[in-house]
């Protein structure tokens, strides 16, 4: 190969190197640039403060901060003022972005039908009417567990009443028409807003116009079912302890079934073995007999 060849050769391998060269280095700092605008903030709306469910926003209750780009929520804004009056549908707590999901829809009534965002598919909101006792003296308030007792007349014995646990664990929605608790001070309301299943809600539904209701708030910890059987007047002046399953109906059935069941035993019971008559003791006499020096003696027994 001559010179000039071997020139040209090195020179068009000097161009390609260099170009994929320059392609490669292009794709580094494009790749550089596009993850530096990726983590570069953004100003989005945040709560300043805590929001509670069911309140309208205000404007001291947000503020703008800046937000990774990647990682702002879906629906985010960073307009404050598209922001105010709206009704938050869930708790915002501070630092958090307020987004749509959070916030009644527009086309809704400002104020009015949050709760039906908050219920759970399948369940629904029931709401019974209570006094400072039942409710606890005012300390029940949403996001609250509770028991609901019923106090009613037994069944076929209109004079004596039972109370019993009907629902466990059951989540409060709302107090009256207050959501939340008001400077952490109990607030005595007339209904409290349950978080019930159809069958539930007929079961609450039914009792409260049998009787009267009475709720018991739980610990927050405290999830796990509770045997209740059920009390009776009777049985608290007595201290007898309820039954396993307390049936009025099927009381007087079981009294009989334990009566034929005594009845029958004593009719199959086996009867004393007569004792054998005593052996009847003979009476007997001796006479001895001497004849010409013999002795004889004979023993007669009298019949």
């Amino acid at each position: 190969m001559t010179r000039p060849k071997a020139v040209i050769v090195v020179a068009i391998l000097a161009l390609v190197f260099a170009g994929i060269a320059a392609w490669l280095t292009f794709s580094y700092l494009q790749g550089e640039t596009n993850r530096t605008k990726a983590v570069q903030p953004q100003s989005i709306v945040v709560a300043s403060t805590d929001i509670p469910i069911g309140s309208a926003i205000s404007e001291p209750q947000l503020k703008v901060t800046s937000w990774p780009k990647d990682t702002i929520p879906p629906g985010s804004s960073s307009d404050i003022k598209s922001l105010v009056g709206r009704v938050a549908i869930r708790p915002i707590s501070r630092g958090d972005a307020v987004t749509e999901q959070k916030l009644k829809p527009r086309a809704g009534v400002p104020g009015s039908g949050f709760m039906t965002y908050i219920i759970p598919l399948g369940h629904r909101a029931v709401t019974v009417a209570v006094n400072e006792v039942a409710g606890v003296a005012g300390f029940i308030t949403p996001n609250d567990r509770v028991d609901v007792v019923l106090t009613t007349p037994i069944p076929g014995t209109e004079k004596e009443k039972i109370s019993k646990i009907i629902l466990q664990n059951v989540p409060v929605l709302a107090t009256g028409q207050i959501t939340d608790q008001k400077e952490g001070k109990p607030v005595v309301v007339p209904t409290v807003t349950l978080d019930l299943t159809p069958d539930d809600s007929e079961k609450i539904v039914l009792g409260s116009s049998r009787g009267s209701l009475q709720l018991l708030l739980r610990n927050i910890a405290d999830v796990g079912p509770t045997d209740a059987r059920g009390a009776t007047i009777a049985r608290v002046l007595s201290g007898t302890p309820p039954p396993a399953s307390y049936m009025p109906a099927a009381e007087p059935a079981q009294a009989k079934t334990a009566v034929k069941r005594a009845v029958r035993k004593k009719s199959v019971a086996v009867a004393p073995k007569a004792k054998a008559p005593a052996p009847t003791v003979r009476s007997s006499h001796t006479v001895t007999l001497i004849d010409g020096g013999v002795r004889t003696t004979k023993e007669f027994v009298l019949q």
